[in-house]
């Protein structure tokens, strides 16, 4: 129940961070990364808009960031909180960047529910547990949390059509 409590703190922030991202006019994600004992190590928004940096989505500069900064060893220990299941391009980073946990708020089947057709986030249809799956190393992964749905899917209203 602790670690479920923590999840829904830590990805209540995420929201924030999102919030943020689209405040300052872009694509309404947010993610962070988390120590072992749960400290907030870093904060990522989507920074730049994706239709001039493909590569631009919170966890991928995430990743970017936090593997210049920390060892692979100590990312193993780490984990990554996101509004929304991380898409087959972060879940790579995430991967290769060496993080052992990722906790997300709603899958990217409902982000697809949300953004249709826009042509901002032709979402795949890749759960990041089938992407990890593929891998050698035995990422975690706990989501979605249908009590965050609502929280999460709030920061979207409006954004998509």
């Amino acid at each position: 129940m602790k670690d479920r409590l923590m999840h829904i703190r830590l990805l209540s922030r995420c929201v924030d961070i999102s919030r943020r991202s689209r405040e300052a006019g872009n694509t309404p994600f947010g993610c962070l990364l988390a120590g072992a004992d749960g400290t907030v190590l870093w904060e990522q928004d989507n920074c730049e808009i994706t239709e001039s940096v493909c590569t631009g989505h919170a966890e991928t500069r995430l990743m970017e960031a936090a593997s210049n900064r920390w060892s692979k060893e100590f990312l193993w220990m780490c984990t990554l909180y996101t509004t929304v299941e991380p898409c087959a391009m972060c879940s790579g980073a995430i991967y290769w960047g060496h993080v052992g946990t990722v906790v997300y708020g709603v899958s990217e089947k409902r982000l697809a529910e949300l953004t249709g057709d826009h042509l901002q986030n032709p979402t795949l249809d890749l759960p990041c547990r089938e992407v990890f799956a593929r891998g050698r190393k035995p990422i975690v992964v706990e989501g979605p949390f249908p009590e965050l749905e609502e929280e999460v899917i709030s920061v979207h209203k409006g954004y998509w059509s």
